[in-house]
């Protein structure tokens, strides 16, 4: 089995869970700035600590610098505007659009680093769009159960964390073949862990928790699944093909979702099961 394969499984379980963890940093109604800073700033500690740790070395510092801005700003958008769209709409109408970005790494990829593609992997990536569609239908039938204002903020945040979540995936690619994968992380987290101090006033709402214990542990945790997932992600990358790569790992919502059924008793009919046998039969499918 390629090590590129193995990478991008534990990264999908792992992205699965930091997601399902965005999940219930909406409903406990937490600070987002502050979640978001205990999140980054534990990715930054272990990565730093590793880098030094391992004697890791840089051989082209202005392009770790460029890569790693590009990375932590739209890495950070994709976050914030997540979490704060879970506030206003569902995870199962959320996250199946969100993952449409998909679509815009797969088509990068394949123009500009030529991915050469079996049939069956080239198969497995259609189902994999196919699972993000079909939830996505199911997300549209949902949403004549929110209230107009909610559809609007909640859409607009959708919209702009699926376009962060491309840029993001896709830096990650350069990053992955061109640096030191811990200089990267522990300098595109960093940043992150500053920018969302800025944030922090802005993001208390009158029906945020003022209590930010609960920010914190939740986004340690978030820390602690994300630089595993992260970190294999970037392994997976490095050698293996962007386009299946990121079809796979993109599926990490069907986790959150299964999750949030088994924890905050959301409902799985039968489109969400269909979904899920899809995803599992995909991923299969871009192993041969």
């Amino acid at each position: 089995m390629e090590s590129w394969y193995v990478y991008t499984i534990i990264a999908l379980f792992a992205f699965g869970i930091q997601r399902f963890l965005y999940k219930v940093s909406a409903e406990k109604k937490c600070n987002t700035a502050w979640t978001t800073f205990s999140f980054m700033g534990t990715v930054t500690v272990l990565s730093t600590i590793l880098f030094f740790t391992l004697h890791e070395t840089v051989s082209n510092l202005s392009f770790l610098l460029f890569v790693s801005l590009i990375n932590s700003i739209s890495f950070l958008a994709g976050t914030i505007t997540t979490i704060e769209a879970l506030k206003h709409i569902s995870i199962t109408i959320a996250y199946p659009i969100i993952r449409l970005n998909t679509g815009i790494v797969v088509i990068f990829s394949i123009l500009y680093f030529n991915d050469s593609l079996s049939f069956y992997q080239v198969a497995g990536i259609i189902m994999a769009i196919s699972v993000i569609l079909i939830l996505t239908r199911y997300s549209n039938n949902a949403v004549e159960e929110i209230s107009d204002k909610n559809i609007r903020v909640g859409f607009a945040l959708i919209f702009i964390a699926l376009f962060s979540g491309a840029v993001a995936a896709i830096s990650s690619k350069f990053a992955s073949i061109h640096t030191n994968l811990l200089g990267f992380i522990s300098i595109s987290y960093a940043l992150s862990t500053l920018f969302s101090l800025g944030l922090q006033k802005r993001l208390q709402q009158k029906d945020v928790n003022p209590n930010h214990r609960n920010a914190l542990i939740i986004g340690l945790g978030m820390g602690l699944v994300n630089f595993v997932g992260f970190y294999s992600l970037l392994k997976a990358l490095s050698v293996g093909p962007l386009s299946i790569i990121i079809s796979i790992t993109g599926l990490y919502f069907v986790i959150a979702i299964v999750l949030s059924a088994l924890i905050y008793r959301e409902r799985l009919n039968f489109l969400r099961i269909a979904g899920i046998v899809l995803t599992v039969i995909s991923i299969i499918f871009m192993r041969i």
